[in-house]
């Protein structure tokens, strides 16, 4: 088959000066306190940085999860930044792709199900020739029928990889892919992950605090106290231990 890649741009997403403000307490709490960065189509992209650092923050606005409190982001060729919470929603299901720790599979839809939820969730048709590829890409040939509680953990990650591509993303955001799995599996799937990226075309955003998982990425960005200070282009395990570590003296 034909395989196209997710967007036609040169530039998957971008965050211009992202501030994001919560004021849940006497104090407001600065998560991000002016981001900027442009990740282009087809690349992955970790990042990383110790508990409070703004990560989770990061991923949200950047997914459409939260809107920031000021800045921009723009995934593809749409500022994303102004929509309303149901515009948001339409376009997270049509151009976002998450890959969770927890694989948030549903228990009683076999794996094929699983995989053709998003374009269900749209009223639209499964197209079965890419849904074939994608079977193809991630090894689930012989599982399609089996149930989430039938799979190993590698597996269910596998389901989930594939479910986020089904809808040939912008970008799928994988947020700490591999926390539930154990060495060996985990980096199976990493490397399934940046094949797929690879192959496909596809932009991957991978969010951690672990070193091994981010040095499977071609850039980390590294954050503390809500902004970028630094980033490394083909890094080892050992070098982002590093980075974090200086970052937290």
């Amino acid at each position: 088959m034909t395989v196209t890649t997710a967007t036609p741009t040169a530039t998957a997403i971008r965050l211009l000066d992202v501030h994001k403000t919560y004021r849940s307490g006497p104090e407001p709490a600065h998560a991000l306190r002016g981001v900027s960065l442009t990740l282009p189509t087809g690349s992955v992209t970790a990042i990383v940085g110790q508990s409070g650092s703004g990560k989770s923050t990061l991923l949200n606005c950047a997914a459409g999860l939260e809107l920031p409190t000021s800045g921009r982001v723009v995934v593809g060729e749409r500022d994303i930044s102004g929509l309303s919470p149901d515009d948001l929603t339409r376009f997270r299901r049509d151009h976002i792709g998450f890959v969770f720790q927890a694989y948030n599979l549903i228990g009683h839809l076999s794996v094929r199900d699983n995989i053709e939820l998003p374009a269900v969730l749209a009223g639209r048709r499964t197209d079965q020739e890419w849904l074939a590829h994608l079977v193809t890409e991630t090894g689930l040939g012989d599982l399609l029928d089996r149930l989430p509680s039938q799979l190993s953990g590698g597996q269910a990650q596998r389901v989930a990889i594939a479910r986020a591509l089904i809808a040939r993303p912008t970008v799928v955001f994988a947020d700490e892919p591999t926390g539930a799995l154990d060495s060996r599996t985990g980096a199976a799937v990493l490397d399934l992950l940046r094949s797929t990226a690879q192959r496909l075309g596809q932009t991957v955003v991978i969010v951690t605090h672990d070193s091994r998982v981010a040095s499977a990425a071609e850039r980390v960005l590294v954050l503390a106290d809500g902004l970028v200070v630094d980033e490394l282009t083909a890094p080892t395990a050992e070098h982002v231990n590093e980075r974090l570590l200086a970052v937290a003296r």
